[in-house]
């Protein structure tokens, strides 16, 4: 009567208790049939290796790597080249896998079926050491033979170590040759730079920007330089027209007398130099040098006049017929003057040299901010290429100890930390799993049919039965009598009208 209303849980106990038997064997064939079955199925056994990620014996604030791309991005690439076909054949030829088959199956066939025996998983970090990267992964073969899973597990693993160590070492080879191309482009570009600068400063010598305080001292040194060349050249012209002006009287003087030494003509010449003597000397210092000059034109005189008297005592009354000769003093003069000639074209020279320096170094400074201009210019391109070479030298320098690095085995190693088991027991099919697997479907066949049963019984096992179907009440009911029970009727169940 099941379905025909709701039901109390009591009345869900009272079937199975009625039932119990066909579940329980049910469920002791299912068992049966699930540990037969796991019996006759192929067996297959799974070898596993568990390979460490290891980090670099150096730190990287020492060697930095090249290698910059995640180490769970690299294990992918490196999953997908080695599960390919080029790496997979070559272990189903050297191991003889599929011997049967090889012949008949097309190769990538067979190279996909063991591609799906092979499983590539990475190890969990824990919370601590997350931040550190992927600790290490695990390779799992599941194969028919156990051996064959030993083996196939320990050449996929060694793929997957020297894969790791060619792939780095040649990302190592081509950063470093990289670098090193840009470098050479770098030194090639830094040499015109340097080349140009050079031009540049060969070409304005003395007018960059750091000559500038230079040549404003030079430029005031030449103009106190010209100053002091200026003072001497008229000093010089001055002295020069004095002595000229003395020649031109003692010249004078000496054309007038018949033989030209006439003492009295001395006698005045002395008392006008003494009396230019007394002018300067109310002026002037006896440093001065027209003091010391016209002190000297005196003593020179007074010398001619004492040889004169003592030439005139000693010849008497006869006359020379010598021609007259210059004096001494008119000869001095004519040296000095000569002299002053000489001094004052040389210090012409120099005021022109002089000038013509002054011009250049004004020249100079007067084009300094143009110039300047210029030379920001050429040093901010030249000091560009230097700080570009100088960074990629560095960071060539760092490839070329990474790659090295990376030669020894010293970077990020694949290490083997469990080699690959060789499976004692098969990991498919699971005895238990099969077990308890037939007991549930055993159970739920038993449940199946209880509940189909009971669909299918029409028989009255209670008043809400009778009420349910009849919608009749119940007046009484007859308790079910024993068959042992002797001296008792079975009368009928009766129902209201």
């Amino acid at each position: 009567m099941l379905g025909h209303r709701e039901m109390a849980l009591d009345e869900y106990v009272s079937i199975l208790r009625q039932r119990w038997v066909l579940i329980l064997t049910l469920a002791v064939l299912g068992c049966g049939l699930g540990i037969g079955v796991a019996h006759f199925l192929p067996k297959r056994y799974t070898s596993q290796t568990l390979v460490l990620i290891q980090q670099p014996t150096v730190p990287g604030d020492y060697v930095k790597p090249v290698v910059s791309e995640a180490v769970g991005e690299r294990l992918a690439s490196m999953q997908q080249e080695i599960l390919s076909r080029t790496r997979l054949e070559p272990i189903v030829r050297q191991l003889g896998l599929y011997r049967d088959e090889i012949n008949t199956v097309p190769m990538d066939d067979l190279v996909g079926r063991l591609r799906s025996t092979i499983s590539v998983t990475p190890v969990q970090a824990m919370a601590e050491t997350r931040a550190e990267g992927l600790p290490g992964f695990n390779v799992t073969v599941t194969f028919q033979d156990p051996g064959l899973a030993q083996q196939i597990c320990s050449s996929i693993t060694s793929l997957f170590i020297e894969s790791n160590t060619e792939l780095r070492q040649k990302q190592a080879d081509q950063t470093t040759d990289f670098l090193s191309s840009q470098l050479d482009d770098a030194k090639s570009k830094l040499d015109q730079q340097d080349a140009k600068l050079a031009d540049f400063q060969r070409r304005y010598m003395g007018s960059l920007p750091d000559d500038a305080s230079t040549n404003l001292n030079v430029l005031t040194g030449l103009s106190a330089q010209l100053d002091a060349t200026n003072q001497s050249l008229a000093r010089a012209q001055q002295d020069k027209t004095f002595a000229e002006s003395s020649l031109q009287e003692q010249v004078a003087a000496l054309r007038a007398l018949p033989d030209g030494s006439n003492p009295q003509t001395y006698e005045q010449r002395l008392s006008s130099l003494q009396e230019q003597l007394t002018a300067l000397r109310s002026k002037y210092t006896d440093d001065y040098p027209d003091v010391i000059k016209t002190k000297n034109d005196i003593a020179t005189l007074n010398r001619m006049i004492a040889a004169e008297d003592a030439a005139s005592k000693a010849a008497g009354p006869v006359k020379s017929t010598k021609p007259p000769v210059e004096p001494p003093e008119i000869q001095t003069l004519r040296n000095e003057i000569h002299q002053f000639d000489q001094t004052i074209s040389d210090q012409t020279a120099q005021q022109a040299d002089i000038q013509q320096r002054i011009k250049l170094y004004q020249a100079r400074v007067e084009s300094s901010p143009a110039i300047l201009e210029q030379y920001k210019q050429v040093t901010r391109d030249y000091q560009t290429a230097l700080d570009f070479y100088n960074d990629l030298l560095k960071k060539r320098d760092q490839s070329t100890m990474a790659t090295d690095l990376e030669r020894r085995q010293q970077g990020e190693q694949f290490t083997i930390l469990d080699p690959a088991n060789y499976p004692d027991m098969p990991s498919y099919p699971n005895n238990g799993l099969f077990a308890l697997g037939g007991l549930g479907g055993g159970v739920a066949l038993g449940l199946g049919l209880t509940l189909l049963l009971e669909m299918r019984d029409t028989s009255f096992r209670n008043e809400r039965d009778v009420e349910t179907l009849l919608r009749l009440p119940v007046l009484a009911l007859v308790p079910v009598v024993s068959p042992m029970v002797q001296g008792t009727d079975g009368s009928g169940l009766t129902v209201g009208g």
